[in-house]
């Protein structure tokens, strides 16, 4: 458990601080949000350890420390920041000055912001989970009679986009008329944005005499490093939001969202290191089956507030019950092995005869 070493230091470290500073309510606060973070994301982890498994050792370092950055100060600090400036005409530095002395009235303004925040983060998610689940070129299936449909359909050109913007037509079309454009263009950055990620790795695939960048580039796990970003952005969105319920305080949430991340991002460098997808086949199917589930939640909490709770819940049974059918099929798999021969479990026996 080596992994979560620095993240426990860091949490009992955070909890240590905000309690001399801010009080005992403060710090189990923190603690509430980190839990939070945490249940809205293990499917993140795994869908994350899928990535990082191949990328370089020293690429997976960065995602702990430089990503960190990026999780914490721009995801959970900078960028609630600017889609409020961009949202009321504020300057970021008003929009700073009225989340720390009017932090009801940042809460509303980030709140109003949410159609398009939902449908970037929705779009987004829901072209990881159809670009795994329509690859045809996968051997392993879950649930094999609707995952070999659902290859048959993926061998048709671009049909993950086409049903991602028929979603958000059709989303668009439900929505009250003053969300119409807000949830537009939110969800088009969204598939803009997977899009734009997704072809670097053929940008930078070029002619034999670039093939030094071109390598060093991809081993050394850039373009891995920023679909990683741009996923745990993704998963970031409600998180930021609901968080509001719990604190209005920005610090706060910012500490409590971002020890999540952390324990998030540890798990996926245990996931990686112990090789447990390797080891239970089915936990990424079930990661993508959560993350379509989660991108259908985000769409439908824009005309319906959806608990967090709910988010949490449903991404967690489906996950456990991909765990659960993978650990069935190793017992199966095991039960059926050839049993071996009394020569072949006692290596003496040869010796002796």
């Amino acid at each position: 458990m080596r992994s979560f070493y620095g993240t426990h230091a860091i949490l009992v470290a955070s909890l240590l601080i905000v309690l001399v500073f801010s009080g005992i309510k403060a710090a189990f606060l923190v603690l509430v949000l980190a839990v939070l973070e945490i249940s809205l994301s293990v499917d993140n982890a795994v869908v994350n350890a899928g990535v990082l498994k191949n990328m370089e050792e020293i690429w997976q370092q960065r995602f702990l420390t430089w990503g960190m950055v990026i999780a914490v100060f721009g995801m959970r600090l900078i960028f609630p920041v600017l889609v409020v400036a961009l949202a009321t005409g504020m300057s970021a530095n008003d929009v700073v000055l009225l989340a720390l002395n009017s932090p009801d009235q940042y809460a509303l303004y980030l709140h109003e912001a949410h159609p398009m925040i939902a449908a970037l983060g929705g779009m987004f998610l829901m072209m990881v989970g159809l670009s795994f689940l329509l690859d045809d070129s996968r051997d392993v299936l879950w649930v094999g009679s609707i995952e070999k449909r659902l290859q048959s359909l993926g061998k048709i050109d671009a049909v993950n986009t086409t049903i991602t913007l028929g979603t958000l037509l059709s989303a668009t079309a439900v929505v009250p008329g003053e969300m119409k454009m807000s949830v537009l263009t939110g969800g088009i950055w969204g598939i803009f944005l997977f899009g734009f990620v997704s072809s670097l790795d053929s940008l930078f695939a070029v002619s034999d005499e670039q093939v030094s960048m071109s390598e060093t580039v991809k081993k050394g796990g850039l373009i891995g490093f920023l679909y990683l970003e741009l996923l745990d952005a993704s998963f970031s969105f409600d998180g930021v939001i609901g968080a509001f319920a719990i604190s209005k305080e920005v610090q706060i949430i910012m500490i409590g969202l971002g020890i999540g991340a952390l324990y998030v991002r540890s798990l996926t460098i245990y996931l990686v290191n112990k090789g447990i997808l390797d080891e239970y086949i089915y936990l990424e199917h079930g990661a993508h089956y959560a993350i379509l589930a989660l991108a259908i939640l985000m769409l439908g909490s824009i005309v319906k507030v959806i608990p967090e709770v709910v988010t949490g819940v449903t991404g967690a049974l489906v996950i456990g019950l991909s765990l659960w059918s993978s650990i069935y099929h190793n017992k199966q798999k095991a039960l059926l092995a050839p049993t071996e021969s009394p020569k072949e479990r006692y290596p003496s026996i040869n010796k002796n005869s």
